[in-house]
């Protein structure tokens, strides 16, 4: 098969098979990366727990700053991979190459001023992300570690989005399940067989990251992929870069305000010690690894939504817009009723200590009961995302992940104490359904009604 026919053959593939297998199909890898990836970052913590509360504390203080290296990624990863969807849906291949080759590159120098940055200012870095006196010296060994590979893993998110989008996610699930199997590994290997301790943790994913970059950029180089990488289709351009920017926005202010939103619950958490902030650390893992169930499902309808969308299959978005919402509901449901009945044998596996137990564990239930909010609001964020809607993306995306959890953890902190650090987030997860029920229905009542001509398969 040439690769006009492959181009082609991907197009049909995008466009014609049924709705419910085709976002299955595209959803199955995403859930199952986003399972190891969440699945690393529980074990890391488990891991990481046995060297104490301190230690433990000082892997949710990191992970606000790999928050903003994701943050980052996502913004070009997103932006280009939205491009690159509808572009291939218009057929429009030299076009995807170029926004994939700027999205790939400016991303990778974004993460080198990122790591520089760190270097400087690893010290009070540290303390502004939620350190405590005692945790700081963790949190700065292990933090070293996430510098040194940030380059490596800001463009790793890039690469992912953009074979996600082509509809190749099988291609980014390996490179990416590679990588965090590779880490589950080499944790206990490297923390106390080599005896390094949370520097073990550390060279672990950083080791781990690089190996995932060198899996997934070999896709591209042996010529897997419709869009291809090189340094000649860069859009120059600094309002075409702006663009690709602009559309990734909504991913950069989800992750970003995910990051801040982590710091700041670290310091509100920090006032009543070191078990509060291993505590709200863990149930944030485990909270992850539900609602990475539900992304999944939305990353596998974001390529659909995109490739139909630019292609003016309009009648197809809307049936994939809906299913998507209803299976990441049920999923989300399920899951966590599970977790809510063993809330606190679950907290018990990463911190084996009463106080991190009983503050975990109410934090958690509160946590599951408010997930059942959340897919609404982020399928159609994705949605207007993929489509190229940049400012409803980006206002849903910012209400939904900061401007709502932000405040209520100020005010809630200072009216309820602990109580209210653990009333927050779930607090935020519901007021921002109603946001989005408006986004969703100004989208459709502007989505053009024309249906297509030719007979397809639903």
């Amino acid at each position: 098969m040439n690769r006009q026919t492959q181009k082609l053959s991907q197009y049909d593939k995008m466009t014609k098979t049924p709705i419910p297998k085709l976002v299955v199909t595209l959803a199955i890898p995403t859930i199952l990366s986003m399972m190891i990836t969440s699945v690393y970052n529980m074990a890391d913590t488990a891991f990481v727990g046995q060297l104490g509360n301190s230690a433990s504390g000082a892997v949710g203080v990191v992970f606000g700053f790999m928050a903003v290296i994701q943050a980052v990624g996502f913004m070009f990863g997103q932006g280009a991979g939205s491009m690159i969807a509808m572009l291939l849906g218009k057929q429009e291949n030299d076009s995807a190459s170029a926004a994939a080759s700027t999205g790939f590159f400016v991303a990778l120098f974004t993460g080198f001023l990122i790591s520089l940055f760190g270097f400087l200012f690893l010290d009070p870095l540290v303390f502004f992300l939620g350190s405590t006196e005692t945790i700081a010296p963790y949190a700065k060994t292990y933090m070293v570690f996430i510098l040194l590979s940030a380059p490596f893993m800001v463009v790793c998110f890039v690469m992912n989005n953009i074979l996600r989008y082509e509809g190749k996610a099988a291609l980014g699930m390996i490179g990416l399940m590679t990588g965090g199997v590779l880490n589950i590994i080499c944790d206990p290997i490297f923390m106390f067989g080599f005896r390094l301790g949370i520097a073990g943790a550390g060279l672990s994913t950083a080791f781990s990251q690089c190996v995932s970059f060198c899996i997934l950029l070999s896709m591209f180089l042996r010529g897997k992929t419709v869009s291809k990488l090189s340094v000649k289709r860069i859009m120059w351009n600094p309002l075409r870069i702006l663009n690709l920017m602009a559309t990734g926005l909504p991913s950069f202010l989800r992750q970003g305000l995910n990051s801040i939103a982590t710091v700041l619950l670290n310091t509100q958490a920090a006032l009543y010690g070191d078990a509060a902030v291993a505590a709200m650390s863990i149930v944030s893992r485990i909270a992850m690894f539900v609602l990475s169930i539900a992304i999944g499902v939305g990353q596998g309808f974001q390529p659909v939504s995109g490739f139909n969308y630019g292609a003016g299959k309009y009648r197809r978005l809307r049936r994939a817009y809906w299913f998507t919402f209803l299976l990441s509901e049920i999923l989300i449901a399920v899951i966590s009723a599970g977790v809510m009945i063993f809330s606190g044998s679950m907290i018990q596996l990463f911190r084996d200590d009463p106080e991190v137990i009983a503050i975990g564990t109410r934090a958690l239930r509160l946590q599951c009961i408010s997930l059942l909010f959340v897919p609404f609001s982020m399928v159609t964020e994705m949605q207007l995302q993929s489509t190229g809607k940049k400012l409803g993306a980006s206002t849903l995306s910012a209400l939904r992940s900061g401007v709502f959890f932000i405040p209520a953890l100020v005010i809630m902190a200072k009216a309820r104490g602990l109580a209210g650090i653990q009333e927050a987030q779930p607090l935020a997860a519901v007021l921002s359904f109603l946001p989005a029920v408006f986004f969703a229905a100004w989208f459709f009542s502007r989505l053009p009604k024309e249906e297509e001509t030719s007979i397809e398969s639903t």
